[in-house]
């Protein structure tokens, strides 16, 4: 059997004081799937380096304070583009002092290409709210995740998100 091809990734925990988290919606042929902000790792980058490009290209933030790296996230899967089997993304805490209005650096048509089409605040009781009615998150229980962090503050070592 070969290697899997596995896609390496970085995204942004962003959440506010009052427990708000910056969400993206991505849009498949199979679902619709809200996630953390970020995205691959460019040959050469390392984690922080793709983090801070992948904020100024999906958020419009620049020079974020970024803070500890809290979960990891391995999902098995093929890539529309059949150049990847799966992805393994490391989630960062970004502090983020207040909500504000995401301003993407890419255009909404680069970034609809990429199968993003909304940037949303959301309060962590309406994620979980949307977890419990049928609503695709990623990672899975990312509610659960979310109010673990709010709750417990962030881990010592990353947690495991599950898919």
């Amino acid at each position: 059997m070969a290697e899997l091809r596995i896609r390496q990734a970085v995204r942004a925990l962003l959440v506010t004081p009052d427990q708000h988290v910056l969400l993206v919606r991505f849009e498949f042929p199979t679902r619709t799937v809200w996630a953390l902000p970020g995205g691959g790792i460019d040959p050469g980058e390392t984690d922080l380096e793709a983090l801070h490009r992948e904020l100024i290209e999906e958020v419009g933030l620049h020079d974020p304070v970024v803070g500890p790296h809290v979960w990891n996230r391995e999902h098995i899967i093929p890539h529309e583009d059949g150049m990847w089997d799966g992805q393994q993304d490391r989630f960062y805490l970004v502090e983020a002092t207040e909500r504000f209005d995401p301003a993407p650096a890419l255009s909404w048509e680069q970034l609809r290409a990429e199968r993003l089409h909304e940037l949303r605040w959301w309060p962590l009781d309406d994620i979980e709210a949307a977890t419990e009615g049928g609503a695709w998150f990623a990672p899975k229980q990312l509610g659960a995740l979310l109010r673990q962090l709010t709750t417990d503050g962030p881990p010592t070592t990353p947690i495991d998100t599950g898919i």
